[in-house]
């Protein structure tokens, strides 16, 4: 049997800006991708803090160190500038597997500064 389980996520992300013109996607800064463990093109599952919407699109790499956090395409209908945003991946894993992974959650202050991060049920790594 296979189960679909929370791989990580970007927790209380603030999103910056947003692009109606562009294709589709979210743009996360390359430093938070890595130390979320995600990566480019990746589907994530998006939930806006603020209003409730919840909508799936892919990662594209961000600039290191910028924090941005850009909805494009209609993605940007989904979320206002400084919304608050919680970016989560999954993965398919068997049985014996997903009963011993450990997400990963990175927690981000009011400007996508990462301030610490740890697998479910460890200890926080701080960041800051």
């Amino acid at each position: 049997m296979k189960l679909q389980l929370l791989k990580s996520k970007i927790h209380n992300a603030i999103v910056t800006s947003g692009d109606l013109e562009y294709e589709g996607s979210i743009t996360i800064d390359s430093e938070l991708l890595e130390l979320a463990d995600m990566i480019p093109n990746e589907k994530v599952l998006v939930v806006n803090n603020n209003n409730g919407e919840r909508f799936e699109t892919y990662i594209i790499k961000g600039a290191p160190g910028s924090r941005e956090i850009q909805l494009n395409g209609a993605a940007a209908r989904c979320a206002l500038v400084g919304d608050e945003i919680i970016i989560m991946t999954f993965a398919v894993l068997d049985e014996e597997e997903a009963r011993n992974f450990k997400p990963m959650v990175l927690i981000v202050d009011r400007r996508n500064n990462p301030k610490r991060r740890h697998r479910i049920g460890e200890e926080d790594e701080p960041l800051s």
